[in-house]
């Protein structure tokens, strides 16, 4: 009901979102917690590199300190305390600017300022909050759909799961529920790197390298559970698994006490302080992601679109 009034307020015009000079795509969704959007902007920004674009990622910047410089631009050697875990994780991943603010449209005025060769922009997140006007809005879904069907608390959605928007991604077994058009995605366990030293390894070189030696994982993410079945549909059997909050640190006492070879997520290890006991156990999965081959052509085409529309004026969220 919250989101539905907030939402009312933009459409009737009592409230004016900030229009960028560059078409604006968010990454979103309906279900409270992690649904992938992060791997889903990457994939993106990556994509949209090779075809020639030059994008810019603004983020909220979630669990990052309540006293840092807001807006901010993210750095490789950023401290994840300072510009949250996720925004951290996108800017080593895709080698593109990326800016965190409370206020997005604060910290996509900046970017652009800083980086004027930028020609689009994605919001990781974001989608319930509609200060900076889009041009494309993406819900991405996981595995849980749209639960029983109930918003917060008595179920898992933010708001009316018939929201609009142009396209929803997710699991295949997720398009009967979705609307249209819908393209499928696939998440499975790449390679893995050894915290502490750097070592990468294949899934086959780690499963025959440690087949005699206990494996446990923990995760501090919105729904852990789904990235232990990964792990396990990836044939790395869990002697134990752990769960923290959701960009919370791993405690270094839980890590000490997890037994053998510890499988955490790519972000989670970025909040590791070097030299803390532990880490020669410690590796970050890397994600692998699989999108609809459909989705970059149709993504480009619109794209294209919103690129040729006048800067002035307004689209509601």
């Amino acid at each position: 009901m919250l989101a539905r009034l907030r939402r009312l307020l933009w459409d009737n015009g009592w409230r004016h979102a900030w229009r960028a000079p560059v078409p604006v795509v968010v990454v979103g969704n309906v279900t409270a917690g992690g649904s992938g959007k992060t791997p889903l902007v990457a994939a993106i920004a990556r994509a949209l590199r090779d075809a020639g674009w030059h994008p810019g990622i603004v983020s909220r910047g979630y669990g990052r300190r309540h006293d840092a410089a807001d807006p901010l631009p993210v750095l490789p050697d950023s401290a994840a305390s300072d510009t949250g875990d996720e925004p951290l994780l996108l800017r080593r991943l895709c080698d593109c600017p990326v800016w965190v603010g409370s206020d997005r449209p604060a910290a996509a005025r900046a970017l652009l300022r800083e980086h004027p060769q930028v020609d689009v922009l994605l919001s990781d997140d974001g989608l319930q909050h509609f200060a900076l006007a889009r041009d494309l809005q993406l819900v991405v879904m996981d595995a849980r759909g749209v639960g029983n069907g109930w918003p917060l608390p008595a179920g898992p959605l933010r708001e009316c799961p018939r929201r609009p928007r142009d396209a929803t991604l997710g699991p295949a077994q997720a398009e009967a529920r979705a609307p249209q058009p819908f393209f499928a995605l696939r998440r499975s366990a790449g390679a893995l790197r050894n915290v502490g030293d750097g070592r990468v390894l294949s899934l086959g070189e780690f499963r025959a390298q440690y087949a005699a030696t206990p494996i446990s994982a923990v995760a501090a993410i919105g729904h852990p559970q789904q990235f232990f079945a990964m792990l396990r549909d990836a044939g790395l059997p869990l002697a134990r698994t752990a769960t923290v909050r959701d960009h919370r640190d791993i405690p270094e006492k839980l890590l000490q006490d997890l037994p053998g070879q510890v499988l955490t997520t790519e972000k989670d290890a970025l909040k590791c302080r070097r030299g803390q006991p532990g880490l020669e156990r410690l590796w970050a999965v890397q994600l692998r992601l699989e999108v609809d081959p459909a989705f970059i052509p149709w993504l480009l085409a619109r794209l294209r679109r919103a690129a040729s529309r006048s800067p002035d004026g307004f689209t509601s969220a």
